[in-house]
């Protein structure tokens, strides 16, 4: 076994939203790394599909059907990925879902939508999480966002849930240190199926979004935004908590 695929032996790791774009390369990442794998969201297939592709690697993965949005999908996911092998080392918040629109246009279900399956979402998780890390320590990572760093226009709600999650990572750190456990937020900017959409929907802000990134590209949700999630919970890093890393290839320092 190589250094790498050793670090998160023996480990079991849940992310949400995992079906595809940048849940599907962390959970690759993850499990390239040794761990095993729950994948959850609201399709199957996409979920089935990463956990094959898990398994065809040499790795261990479990397909999980539930929606971030009700809480006790939340809560039934968490206990089946902690029962899978009897343990539950890491958890992921990555789904997400949003409506943009200019602020003056946003609308109160439009808020609502993005805080149940963003910040209530991780909030929900993380309650239900605590049990099984409280056991031997943890890592939990949630996924923030530069557009709200940023204050990109027409991401409102988007931006409000963000900053929401940011917050809680920060109370739980404090709270949860105690018992071994880290909460770290990860900002990333990597290629996923919706943001293909929308930047072939928008060439120009595409450009101008490549023109905007130091390093000149948009991520790789397995190499650049799911190895760097891999590192974050394991041992290399047991030291951080609390912090916000951000993976945008440096597009923050041009805000």
């Amino acid at each position: 076994m190589t250094r790498r695929a050793a670090r998160l032996a023996e480990r079991v790791a849940l992310v949400t939203g995992g079906g595809q774009g940048i849940g599907r390369g962390i959970a690759l990442a993850l499990a390239e790394d040794g761990a095993a794998v729950a994948v959850t969201g609201r399709r199957e297939g996409p979920l089935k599909e990463v956990a094959d592709e898990i398994a065809q690697r040499g790795g261990r993965a479990l397909a999980l059907v539930g929606d971030v949005g009700v809480r006790e999908d939340v809560e039934r996911v968490v206990a089946q990925a902690a029962d899978w092998i009897g343990r539950l080392d890491v958890l992921v918040n990555n789904a997400q879902s949003s409506v943009q629109r200019p602020l003056e246009e946003t609308s109160d279900e439009d808020v609502a939508m993005a805080y149940l399956t963003g910040p209530l979402a991780a909030f929900h998780g993380m309650q239900a999480a605590l049990p099984h890390l409280k056991v031997r320590g943890g890592s939990i990572v949630n996924l923030g966002s530069s557009a709200a760093l940023l204050g990109r226009e027409g991401f409102a709600s988007y931006a409000m849930a963000k900053e929401a999650i940011r917050g809680l990572s920060r109370v739980a750190a404090k709270e949860w240190g105690r018992y071994g456990i880290r909460v770290n937020v990860v900002c990333p900017a990597a290629v996923s199926p919706a943001a293909e959409v929308y930047l072939a929907a928008n060439p120009e802000y595409h450009a101008e979004l490549v023109r905007d990134i130091p390093l000149g590209r948009l991520g790789d949700a397995e190499h650049d935004i799911g190895r760097a999630v891999a590192a974050l919970v394991s041992d290399d890093l047991a030291y951080l908590t609390g912090a916000t890393l951000m993976l945008e290839g440096g597009r923050t320092l041009l805000g």
